[in-house]
């Protein structure tokens, strides 16, 4: 099994990464704060005003570590990486599989069938803890009989529009529930809906920043094991956007970042003040609101889990390159079909 490495977070504003030995040393106004040996890391990942030497990016590229540029906020601006990894021919073959509508449609089913299995096991586990709020209760059931029969009608649909149809249709039930199960300063921490670009309260700032760590992760899985994270089957393709990656995504949406997210919020490990609302409504988080996230997203990551394809214990931060890996198995013609990720609940 690969090695499950950090991920190195840089959030302090006016940093600079630079190269001593095989190590990487973060100055703050000259004054060195911090020394990674270079392969203890999967990545780095730099927020804001976050500056890096040369020296530094071509250690990583040579190293295949990633090296990330996000805003303060958490939205993606840059990724550097070294030479493409990966058998050619493995790409090419991605390409030809992507070409195929019959295939893609069978893909993208089964990833929409894994997503919405894994949003219904949160629903599951919160209709348990609410079991003696009735109402709560009620709903919650509702809601699962509800996102039961998107999935069967999902097995119907014969087109990707369709199934991008059915996906909407579950993604906006599933989160008509999400406000039941914060129980923690339910003034500050409330959903409505989902908003986006820019989140437009605390809830929706704390899923963005997650949902973004995770891709960051699912992108760097792709590219170790040598797919293209731009070329997908359920998402469609567009510059810039890494579809493929946004694909295998769905199925770690609910498991991982939502109950991260829910559990961040009813533990109170983040607090209302941590976060502030700009004039045109947008929230954004402090920096120490930032760093108990990100601490608490590495933790999780080193939490075991007995994966349902491979029958044995793995770490979560494992799960998206086992997936990335099935998935290049299944586009090489290893296996008859790619297994999701199925959370047992």
């Amino acid at each position: 099994m690969k090695r499950l490495l950090n991920t190195l977070f840089v959030t302090t504003q006016g940093a600079y990464l630079c190269r001593e030995g095989d190590t990487v040393i973060i100055k703050v106004e000259q004054e060195k704060k911090i020394q990674v040996p270079i392969h203890n890391l999967a990545g780095i990942v730099c927020f804001g005003n976050v500056a890096c030497s040369s020296p530094v990016m071509d250690m990583c590229g040579k190293g295949k570590v990633s090296l990330v540029f996000l805003t303060e906020n958490g939205k993606f601006l840059a990724r550097v990486h070294g030479p493409v990894s990966g058998n050619v021919l493995l790409r090419r073959e991605q390409y030809r599989k992507a070409d195929d509508k019959a295939l893609t449609i069978k893909i993208a089913r089964t990833i929409l069938t894994a997503k919405i299995l894994n949003s219904r096991q949160v629903l599951i586990r919160a209709a348990r803890e609410n079991e003696q709020e009735v109402n709560n209760y009620k709903r919650f059931n509702s809601v699962n009989d509800c996102l039961s029969r998107i999935n069967h009608t999902l097995k119907q649909a014969d087109n990707l529009d369709k199934m991008r149809g059915k996906e909407g249709e579950a993604a906006q039930t599933y989160f008509s529930v999400i406000d039941l199960m914060i129980r923690s300063h339910k003034e500050s921490f409330y959903f409505n809906k989902r908003s986006r670009r820019p989140p437009m309260d605390n809830v929706n700032a704390l899923l963005s920043f997650v949902y973004t760590l995770l891709a960051h992760d699912v992108v760097s899985a792709l590219e170790t094991v040598g797919l293209d994270p731009a070329v997908g089957f359920l998402h469609a393709e567009r510059p810039g956007r890494p579809s493929l990656a946004l694909d295998i995504m769905e199925e770690f949406r609910a498991y991982l970042a939502d109950r991260l997210v829910l559990t961040l919020i009813n533990r109170q490990q983040v607090k209302p003040k941590g976060f502030e609302q700009s004039e045109t409504g947008a929230v954004t988080m402090d920096d120490a609101t930032r760093k108990e996230v990100l601490v608490a997203y590495q933790k999780r990551k080193q939490e075991e889990i007995m994966h349902p394809f491979l029958k044995e214990k793995v770490s979560i931060g494992h799960l998206p390159f086992i997936q990335a890996l099935l998935m290049a198995r299944y586009i090489r013609g290893d296996i008859d079909g790619y297994p999701p990720f199925f959370w047992r609940g």
